[in-house]
């Protein structure tokens, strides 16, 4: 039993829940000595139990309600050299109204673009009407992490400038698998402390930590908590650029994480899966895993999104299909 409600990693009292864990955090051997206590993940049993929560089968009323949740966790994503102003707007407009048939589908959770398409897609949200989405920015010399702290910093300033609500950083995989995990924590604390803007208030700080690179299942419970312990309001599986992105076993594991470090520490963080999350069936059984590990209270999008493009498009089509009973296919919705 917590002492005190958790609170969430973007709460005004979360710096002094963190703080409580500042000798774990006083020098590498600290940390190293903390991480590397951690218990061991049993592979076994965690991809067991990922499988078997993926058996499980949800119809007619709770489908549609699930489908509606998915869409409305969405950070409806471009990341490609090739991005122009108009593709941005469009996905703007597709964000604020996915389905310009039906006015009863949810708006997405965010927009994901490059920092220099941030500015972008806030007009084009504002425009559309549709202020309250996200925007959302890549930063940090996204998606390979491989820059100087200065020059992550000076990127992730330049999408809070820009008008991003949310940044997605990413880790040096390198200096956390040669162990280096004092630099990763100081560099997440770095990036935590330029999201915050003039006016008091800040970004949210979500942090990838491509775990399709991290190796073990061992490595991905240690770079989740420090991540948390430098103060991430959320935890990301994966950038999408890479051949093994979110997975369920994977995202298990860290649901199981913010689980535990709630109740450690009393401060609430968030979870996203991204990359080759396509189809409403993979949506659902994130949502039933989340739902069977830490409850309806993550169940919404201040707790949980997936990173998707094309993930958006399969929902529509089956919410169709529920209501009407047909299946219109991919003619149905746009290719973006």
């Amino acid at each position: 039993m917590l002492p005190k409600p958790a609170v969430p990693a973007y709460g005004s009292e979360a710096p002094e829940r963190l703080a409580s864990m500042a000798d774990v955090t006083a020098s590498d051997a600290a940390l190293r000595r903390f991480l590397h206590g951690l218990p061991g993940v049993d592979a076994v049993g965690l991809q067991a139990r990922a499988a078997a929560l993926g058996t499980r089968s949800i119809k007619t009323t709770a489908k549609a309600y699930a489908i509606d949740l998915a869409i409305s966790m969405i950070d409806l994503t471009t990341l490609e050299g090739a991005d122009t102003p108009g593709k941005v707007r469009a996905l703007c407009a597709k964000g604020a109204r996915p389905d310009p048939l039906d006015r009863t589908v949810p708006r997405v959770a965010a927009i994901c673009v490059y920092p220099d398409m941030a500015a972008t897609a806030k007009t084009a949200l504002r425009e559309a009407g549709a202020p309250e989405i996200n925007v959302a920015s890549v930063a940090t010399a996204f998606p390979a992490g491989r820059a100087a702290l200065p020059v992550k910093l000076a990127d992730t300033r330049d999408a809070v400038a820009a008008g991003a609500d949310e940044i997605d950083m990413v880790i040096d995989r390198g200096a956390f698998l040669s162990g280096r995990y004092l630099q990763v924590f100081e560099e997440i604390r770095r990036v935590k402390e330029v999201c915050r803007r003039d006016d008091g208030t800040a970004a949210h700080l979500k942090v990838i930590f491509e775990t399709g690179e991290l190796q073990t299942y061992d490595n991905v419970r240690r770079a989740s908590w420090l991540a948390m312990l430098a103060g991430a309001d959320f935890i990301k599986t994966s950038t999408g650029k890479v051949a093994v992105n979110a997975t369920p076993p994977v995202t298990l594991l860290m649901l199981e994480a913010v689980r535990d470090f709630r109740a450690a520490v009393g401060v609430q963080v968030g979870v996203k899966p991204a990359g080759g999350i396509r189809t409403t069936k993979d949506a659902v059984k994130y949502l039933v895993m989340v739902n069977e590990t830490l409850g309806e209270e993550w169940l919404t999008a201040d707790w949980f999104r997936f990173g998707a493009s094309s993930l958006l498009n399969d929902l529509l089509m089956q919410r169709q299909k529920l209501s009407t009973g047909r299946y219109s296919g991919p003619d149905y919705v746009t290719v973006d």
